[in-house]
């Protein structure tokens, strides 16, 4: 598919033939026949061309003289029209059938509605005070996410630490001076092969040469040289990839504590299978102590919380926070964990309500010292005896007071997934 830009003419040849590049820009660049460029121009001049870009390189099909840039001050031929122009709205909204938004604008309107009712005569459908239906019908729920049971360490709505709401994020920053460098100081041919292997790698060069031969075969051109470019791919991917990796890591240094960790991570990670020169080395190295200064403020932060809970005597929070470490493979200090699991264990009483004690027996479930904790007591109550025979397994204390006999430990989980190395192709 053919597309326009504009050229500029940098030289001509003793065999009649010009050089040229992108106007304003040092790339893309070539050479054209005298026979396509209008006769009168000359170096420096300014052509519109069509041009066809294929892995092969810029074939430039033909030439015309750009169009003359419109002066502001020209205004002959043009209708003054006199009055106030009406402005159209910028943005136009469609609901979708069922939306939330009609849900939520209907519930902002309840009063004025009942106002209405009141006006039409229909009488006051919310009852006395202003009350809901609901209220009518006897329905007492509270508010949707103010109450009831929850998965242990989890957060309800209004406890999300100061984090943005969805819509408010922030746009991730993005770099792409190395990139830029790098294809300026390619060859023009060896251009379209890099941009393919930034879009995708090495599968990105093979599909697009698969495309460019499907269209050769339909305009009856002969097949582009597959093994000299994949040969180039191979060549260039090094290159790439090192410029791609340095945009990557010049983001993370000037968001700074911005970055999100999970980010940095994969950053740190992708530069080991980099060949770094130099300058990635030092970046790469200033980036491990980032994310090592980082793991190490939020190891310290999680730790403090814990012994925080533990001091205070709120044996619940102290365990819910065990079960959200910074990162999956942190461990709880042998001395913190045993002082966990014996606060658990005195807490889990028989006196205790049966809510609470299972509401602290779901949170043991999950914490990582859960095979250490020796519950006191459980409470005199049917469903929670069937809850300690349920979680006997995690927590083989349990197994002894209920009289059962010790489950053995849960075997151990291993990963069979398959591993594939993080390349381009």
């Amino acid at each position: 598919m053919s597309r326009r830009i504009d050229i500029e003419l940098t030289s001509q040849a003793g065999d009649g033939s010009w050089t040229w590049r992108a106007a304003g820009a040092r790339q893309p660049k070539g050479t054209v026949e005298a026979a396509l460029v209008p006769p009168g121009e000359a170096v420096g001049g300014v052509l519109r061309a069509d041009v066809e870009i294929g892995l092969e390189g810029i074939e430039i099909l033909s030439l015309a003289s750009a169009k003359p840039a419109r002066s502001p001050e020209k205004t002959e031929g043009r209708i003054e029209v006199k009055g106030t122009p009406r402005r159209a709205p910028d943005v136009s909204v469609i609901l979708a059938p069922g939306s939330n938004k009609r849900r939520r604008d209907r519930d902002d309107d309840d009063g004025d509605r009942g106002d209405r009712g009141d006006r039409r005569g229909g009488g006051n459908r919310r009852g006395p005070g202003g009350e809901g239906r609901r209220e009518e019908s006897g329905g007492d729920r509270p508010p949707r996410g103010a109450g009831g049971p929850r998965r242990p360490g989890a957060r309800r709505p209004g406890e999300g630490d100061g984090r943005p709401a969805r819509g408010e994020r922030p746009v991730a920053p993005t770099s792409t001076v190395h990139r830029n460098a790098m294809l300026a100081a390619l060859r023009p041919e060896q251009i379209p092969v890099a941009e393919q292997l930034l879009r995708g790698g090495l599968q990105a060069v093979r599909q697009a040469i698969e495309a460019q031969n499907t269209s050769n075969k339909a305009t009856g051109k002969p097949p582009v040289a597959a093994d000299a470019l994949l040969a180039m791919a191979d060549e260039l991917l090094p290159v790439v990839r090192l410029a791609d990796w340095k945009d990557r890591a010049t983001v993370a240094q000037t968001t700074g504590k911005d970055y999100r960790l999970r980010e940095l991570r994969a950053v740190v990670a992708a530069s080991r299978t980099v060949n770094l020169d130099e300058e990635g080395r030092a970046m790469a190295k200033a980036l491990q102590e980032s994310l090592d200064q980082r793991t190490t403020a939020l190891r310290e932060e999680w730790l403090a919380r814990i012994t925080n809970a533990l001091n205070d005597g709120r044996v619940q929070q102290a365990v819910e926070a065990s079960i959200r470490p910074p990162e999956p493979g942190t461990r709880c200090p042998a001395e913190l964990a045993v002082r966990l699991a014996a606060a658990a264990g005195e807490a889990m009483t028989a006196d205790l309500t049966p809510e609470d004690w299972m509401r602290l027996l779901d949170a043991v479930v999950a914490s990582p010292v859960r095979r250490t904790v020796k519950p006191t007591g459980i409470p005199d109550d049917e469903v929670a005896k069937q809850a300690a025979r349920n979680a006997a397994g995690a927590v083989p204390a349990l197994a002894k007071l209920l009289g059962l006999r010790i489950p053995p430990p849960p075997p151990r989980r291993v990963n069979t997934e398959r591993r594939f190395s993080p390349t381009g192709g």
